[in-house]
């Protein structure tokens, strides 16, 4: 079972948590062309990907409690990389998705204008290029600590 245990870990760690990294990046292309549907879609679909990115973390927990019983909350990798994914979260669902839901709303209502495209990354960019940058060196820097386990 713990092995079941550690493929489900993996398996979301790559289809769940991977896309929750990515899709802002490529957010960034829709707001650059202008496009608000798309903006709108990469928003809802990071922001489902960042919440379904807890089962990844249980799964984790399941593989800590049935494949290593020597490891605990308090074991100074495994605390380290809960914060760096809980601030990778909260980034994600504080700044970035509101700001892409921010940008979509803006480009939508100006879409008639020839200065929609440059009024969106004005307001936009800047905040999903930065905090989708931060959250995937967070991201990084939790596998890492998940594969040497100092």
């Amino acid at each position: 079972m713990s092995k079941m245990m550690i493929v489900l870990h993996v398996v979301g760690s790559v289809f769940i948590v991977g896309p929750m990294a990515i899709l802002p990046m490529s957010a960034m292309r829709g707001l650059r062309a202008g496009n608000a549907s798309q903006l709108a879609t990469h928003a809802k679909s990071t922001y489902l990907l960042s919440l379904l990115s807890l089962v990844v973390a249980v799964f984790g927990f399941g593989v800590m409690g049935m494949d290593r019983p020597d490891l605990t909350f308090t074991t100074p990798w495994i605390l380290a990389s809960l914060s760096l994914y809980a601030v990778a979260l909260l980034l994600n669902l504080v700044l970035v998705v509101p700001a892409m839901r921010r940008a979509s709303a803006q480009l939508e209502v100006s879409s008639s204008s020839s200065s929609a495209n440059s009024q969106g990354l004005n307001h936009g960019y800047a905040a999903i290029a930065a905090g989708s940058g931060v959250v995937s060196l967070l991201l990084v820097a939790v596998v890492a600590l998940m594969v040497w386990q100092p």
